[in-house]
């Protein structure tokens, strides 16, 4: 590829994201000549953040040319490289796939990725993935697709099973636990190498090391963490005191997959957060439209590292992705080959190869075959709309702790979701 690539952004429209990837694609060079297309189902947002990209752009000397529409197959045709970040009306979905379960007994930390509401964020999603593949399958049919949805490893693991549409998921939970470490060894961000394999949001670091001198950081590490503040992250601290090893992204995370999790919390999302951040936002980006500066941080990237990809694909200049999730076929030997893994990845003109750390210590490989099987039976009760194998699912995931809850739940949450249940396949 020539650096005329044609690059679809899905879901532009998302403050967050979109400004995530903006901060991405408009803080490099090397995507100039490209053409970027924001596409968005709300002609509102994506009048915003179109607004918003085109002062990137130029304040960063990216060179792109952007485009925008709402009407996605128009965006497709040709694309190279679509990023993905839809989600059904989310916050509003996402309350009840926490608090109907709560209702009935459940206990949840997230309700994302995991547990019920993360069968239910499959459910709803993997529809809508399926059109956009199917898109794409007809009008660029050799495009990779860069998911940043949740729930990542579903989507990644559907896609790989039933498209020939490439595909990798990026997520920062590596970052967020690299974040955690230094904070806890009072260390630069810049001084830490993390590498770390397992599921998304439920990586285990397996390697911490000095950036500059190459020295091993665990046994140091292990030291700071017997008297560091208790109330710090207190679930990760017990699984790594039980299994050897820091898991990712944090204690709410990581909770969604053991029957357990709660003892890290079971406050949920923070929705009022959440709405007070993206007002915040909001009232930021319209400074921004209105001729105020850039905040110093926007200029500064990569944030998903979607550019990185595109640039490595662009240029072959052999990038290297501390995380990506990844259909497994062996990157991680003992955990199922039909699995989404998140392990470190090249990335070249060739592709997206992952790169393998070996098996994952046989105690961790256990714990994680567990959440293996609860998100291949999800992915099979999406694709075809099975209610019965939703039930399943609910049956084999470990948060779910009867099987009279779950039949209620699943009748509740299948109500509310049946606008957006339908087969894939």
């Amino acid at each position: 590829m020539t650096n005329n690539a044609r690059i679809v952004f899905i879901g532009a429209g998302s403050m967050s994201f979109g400004l995530s990837t903006f901060r991405d694609i408009f803080n490099t060079k090397s995507l100039a000549g490209c053409t970027m297309v924001l596409v968005d189902t709300n002609p509102e947002a994506l009048e915003r953040m179109t607004a918003l990209a085109r002062i990137m752009n130029r304040e960063g000397g990216a060179g792109l040319t952007i485009e925008s529409t709402t009407d996605r197959r128009a965006a497709l045709a040709g694309a190279g490289f679509v990023i993905n970040s839809v989600a059904i009306d989310r916050n509003r979905l996402w309350k009840m796939d926490f608090e109907i379960p709560r209702k009935h007994g459940i206990r949840q930390t997230l309700g994302e990725n995991g547990g019920p509401g993360g069968l239910f964020f499959t459910m709803r999603t993997l529809p809508l993935i399926f059109d956009i593949v199917r898109d794409m399958e007809e009008l660029c049919p050799d495009a990779l697709l860069i998911n940043y949805a949740n729930p990542e490893s579903r989507i990644v693991l559907a896609l790989a099973k039933y498209s020939k549409i490439k595909c990798l998921g990026l997520c920062h939970g590596i970052f967020m636990a690299r974040g955690d470490i230094c904070h806890m060894m009072d260390r630069s961000w810049f001084d830490l190498e993390l590498w770390g394999a397992g599921l998304n949001h439920f990586q285990w670091v397996l390697g911490m090391r000095d950036r500059h001198t190459g020295e091993d950081l665990y046994p140091r590490f292990r030291e700071i963490e017997k008297t560091f503040d208790p109330a710090f992250q207190p679930l990760s601290r017990r699984l790594m005191n039980s299994f050897g090893y820091w898991p990712t992204c944090s204690d709410d995370h990581l909770g969604e997959y053991v029957p357990y999790g709660w003892e890290g919390g079971e406050h949920g999302y923070d929705f009022a957060a959440d709405e007070r951040e993206r007002a915040e936002l909001k009232t930021t980006i319209e400074g921004v439209l209105a001729g105020g500066p850039l905040p110093d941080e926007w200029r500064h990237g990569p944030a998903e590292r979607s550019d990185q990809v595109i640039e490595a694909i662009l240029h072959n200049s052999h990038r290297y992705l501390e995380s990506a999730v990844l259909h497994n076929r062996g990157a991680i030997p003992n955990l199922p080959a039909d699995l989404a893994v998140e392990v470190p990845a090249i990335v070249d003109s060739a592709g997206v190869h992952p790169v393998s750390l070996g098996p994952l210590p046989d105690p961790i490989a256990k714990l994680l075959s567990v959440q293996a099987s609860v998100q291949q039976l999800a992915v099979e009760a999406a694709v075809h709309a099975s209610k019965e194998l939703a039930l399943q699912a609910l049956l084999v995931d470990p948060v779910v702790n009867s099987t009279t809850a779950a039949q209620a739940l699943l009748d509740e949450l299948w109500e509310i979701n049946r606008p957006y249940i339908r087969p894939c396949v």
